[in-house]
């Protein structure tokens, strides 16, 4: 059964002063952020609740959002992080056995903001020519200037510092404790089924809040470091490059931002390494600057982006270190970049051989 506030009429406004008119689902009121569009056809819930979501008011480009329902384990953190959602049609009603409630009930409990019956098509094709902007939706808002007032208070995402205020505020392990290859995560915006993977891969897991310390770290005496995923400007976070720079001790790979960025669950990616393709999921909005990395005699490029041809993964010459842009643990897509995980073990595995 259709609920009755599906009738009533939400307003999006655009940075540049493009305003869309449709109707609400989820929570009421008004949410702003940076508006961005993820190309996957599934996995919303895992989307929704991806901490490098933070931030982000959101179009789903599927033609059709909630159909599948809500299942509880279907997270990728313990909350929903983006600021607000954008969808061309929603589906009330669901049709998986396993599902635990519907997503308009869902984002009611959650206090998310949505809008539907837009354009969502048009909406992708404006942004990817204008570039990414602010947004604001409403459904206590109908006129023009109230929107543009509160679409003036939305913070400008370069320059954002986000990651310290979505990490964990205490460390916490994860795995077995008599696991032979113990690994220090910095929590930036970590997902969970990141920490899984290398749990299933024998590896004992202790996650730092962001503002963590080398000298910490250490105290754990890890094999290895992980630095995960997460929302904001990396620009602005000076205590992450520390921290970086005191594991690695290395020079500086400066950031930009990109046009309107990487989000979504096929996006395809090319292993220089390997010379293999792969499917990969996505959410960045900041890219490696390539002209630092080609002038770099201690970095070398070992993933491109087969759309756009931007860095995907990069590594050390001189360390055992890697990088990529895009989400190893491809929760939610395909899983082709897993093969990551397994290269991250060997490598310490290696590392520790050599070190003994």
């Amino acid at each position: 059964m259709t609920p009755a506030h599906s009738n009533t009429p939400a307003w999006l406004l655009l940075e540049d002063g493009t305003l869309f008119k449709g109707k609400s689902f989820g929570a009421k009121g008004t949410a702003g952020g940076e508006i961005c569009f993820n190309t996957g056809m599934t996995g919303y819930q895992e989307v929704f609740t991806d901490p490098s979501y933070t931030g982000q008011v959101l179009i789903m480009n599927n033609a059709y959002v909630g159909n599948y329902g809500v299942k509880n384990e279907d997270v990728e953190s313990d909350s929903i992080k983006i600021s607000a959602l954008i969808c061309k049609n929603i589906s009330y009603r669901y049709s998986r056995m396993t599902a635990n409630g519907s997503l308009d009930d869902y984002l009611v409990k959650n206090n998310l903001i949505a809008i539907y019956d837009v354009d969502t098509r048009y909406l992708v094709q404006h942004i990817r020519s204008k570039g990414a902007m602010n947004c604001v939706i409403s459904t206590e808002l109908s006129d023009e200037a109230s929107l543009k007032d509160a679409l003036a208070k939305v913070p400008d995402m370069a320059g954002l510092e986000l990651s310290s205020q979505i990490s964990t505020k205490e460390a916490y392990t994860a795995g077995d404790p008599n696991a032979p290859v113990r690994i220090a995560v910095m929590d930036y915006g970590v997902k969970k089924m990141i920490l899984e993977c290398m749990v299933k891969r024998n590896a004992f897991l202790k996650v730092f809040p962001a503002k963590t310390g080398i000298d910490e770290l250490k105290a754990f005496d890890p094999h290895g470091y992980f630095i995960s995923n997460g929302p904001g400007d990396p620009g602005s976070m000076d205590y992450a490059v520390k921290t970086v720079k005191d594991i690695l001790a290395t020079n500086d790979i400066p950031s930009f931002k990109m046009h309107h960025g990487h989000r979504g669950l096929n996006h395809p990616v090319k292993n220089l390494v390997t010379g293999k393709s792969e499917i990969t999921t996505q959410n960045h909005g900041f890219g490696v600057d390539p002209e630092a990395i080609k002038n770099s005699d201690l970095v070398e490029v070992t993933h491109l982006n087969l759309n756009d041809g931007s860095i995907e993964g990069i590594r050390m010459k001189n360390k055992p270190a890697f990088s990529v842009q895009y989400h190893p643990e491809a929760t939610p897509g395909p899983h082709d970049s897993r093969y990551l995980f397994d290269d991250f073990m060997k490598m310490i595995e290696d590392h520790m051989a050599t070190s003994n």
